[in-house]
Parts: structure tokens; C-alpha cells; sequence
């Protein structure tokens, strides 16, 4: 089995703020792969189904940030789950704005979620760096990262979540360019609410008109409006 733990905290008054971004990626995956309801254990918020044919625990810590650490190590010692069968999402300042990273180990940057697992499991466990963007001032950090995702921030979040969700079978399945990929499938989809052609063909009408085409005028005829323009 593996564990999928996305951190932020509890609550509405956080529901939108850029530090939960790793809850909102866990309900992204949850509702585009049918998983059942939450549920409450292990001192969060858990579903479990299957991604590209892996067992898979998702788990959304109800401990606050400072803590998550409890709650992932509640449940990974529950079910024997070793830490590099642990993939944590979090929000990254460090990267920009719906930019993703994977890594195993390494420091914290700061970040009282991932230092909080630490300490339960130590630094084995693997993260998705969810790139938020950097407010330009350390001081400024803590309010940035307790704040609301602005509307704007839609235009990179919600293709952001979408990809995470769409690659996470390969996430669970130890394809980690797969889920890195993804991100840049979406990118080349054409988007599924344009009206208009990108390429539109002569004599296309704009998007709404229903009239006919107007078909385009033989070669013949071309070449003889322009020889009778020049003889007058």
C-alpha cells in the first residue's frame, strides 16, 4: 500500500489559502478517480482506492500543519507503510507558480509540515513541491502563505490540480516522468470551452454563425479579376 498524505489545515477559514494547496491536490485525485467518501482516522481525513492497479491511502491530517507528522505516522505505522511509500504534496514558495517538483529527502526550507513528518518517520519519505511563488520578502511569507489563492491564480491552479490528478496512476506506479508529463499534456490539449478554430479555414464563418461557409473562389476566376483589375 502506499500513502498519499496532502498537507494543509483544517477548516474553512483555510480552505482556500495557498498552504493547503496539498488537501486541495488529495480532493482533486479523490473526485477524478471515484474514490469513496472521507472518512475519519488515523486524526485526519482518509479514502482509500486504487491508482494504476496500486492500493492507495489518502490522507488529509485534521492535526494543523505544525503537526501533520502525527497523523501520517499514525497511519503509516497502522498499515507498515515504509517512508518511501510516502509521497507528501505540499505548497513550495521556492517554485513558481504551478511548477512541480519531485523529491526524496532532503531539507525543509522551512516548510512546519514536511519538519513535522521528519520527525515522526524521518527524511526518507518522497514529496510533490507544488510551486506557489515567493511573496519577495521573508517576512512576508507567513501571511502569504495563509492567504486566499486570488481568482487570477485560477488561470494556473486548476490545470495545475487537474494534471496532478491525472497523473497520479503513474505516481502510484513508480512512473515519476509520466506524472511529470502530465502537466505539460494539459498544456496541449486544446481547451475544451474555446469557441473559436485556432486555424480557422477560408471562408469560415466566426464561432455562432450558422450560415454556409462561403466557399472559396476557383483559381480561374481569381486570376481573371486580377487580370481585368490591371487593364483598366
Amino acid at each position: 500500500m502506499l500513502l498519499f498524505a496532502g498537507l494543509g489545515n483544517p477548516g474553512r477559514k483555510y480552505l482556500r489559502n495557498r498552504h493547503n494547496v496539498g488537501f486541495m491536490a488529495l480532493d482533486r485525485i479523490a473526485e477524478r478517480h471515484a474514490f469513496p467518501a472521507w472518512s475519519r482516522k488515523y486524526q485526519g481525513l482518509t479514502s482509500s482506492g486504487r491508482l494504476g492497479g496500486a492500493q492507495v491511502l489518502l490522507l488529509k491530517p485534521s492535526t494543523f500543519m505544525n503537526e501533520s507528522g502525527r497523523s501520517v505516522g499514525a497511519a503509516a505505522r497502522f498499515f507498515r507503510i515504509k517512508p518511501q511509500d510516502i509521497i507528501v504534496f505540499h505548497d513550495e514558495i521556492d517554485l513558481a507558480p504551478g511548477k512541480m517538483r519531485l523529491k526524496t529527502g532532503g531539507g525543509t526550507a522551512g516548510h512546519n509540515g514536511l519538519r513535522s513528518i521528519d520527525r515522526h518517520l524521518g527524511k526518507g519519505f518522497r514529496r510533490v513541491r507544488i510551486g506557489v511563488g515567493h511573496p519577495g520578502s521573508k517576512h512576508l511569507v507567513t501571511p502569504y502563505v495563509l492567504g486566499n489563492f486570488s481568482r487570477a491564480d485560477g488561470d494556473w491552479l486548476e490545470p495545475t490540480l487537474d494534471a496532478i490528478a491525472r497523473g497520479a496512476p503513474s505516481l502510484a506506479t513508480g512512473d515519476d516522468a509520466g506524472f511529470l508529463n502530465a502537466r505539460q499534456i494539459g498544456r496541449n490539449r486544446p481547451d475544451r470551452h474555446s469557441t473559436e478554430a485556432s486555424d480557422p479555414s477560408p471562408g469560415a464563418r466566426p464561432a455562432g454563425d450558422r450560415r454556409p461557409p462561403t466557399a472559396p473562389l476557383p483559381l480561374g476566376t481569381k486570376l481573371s479579376q486580377l487580370i481585368d483589375r490591371f487593364r483598366r
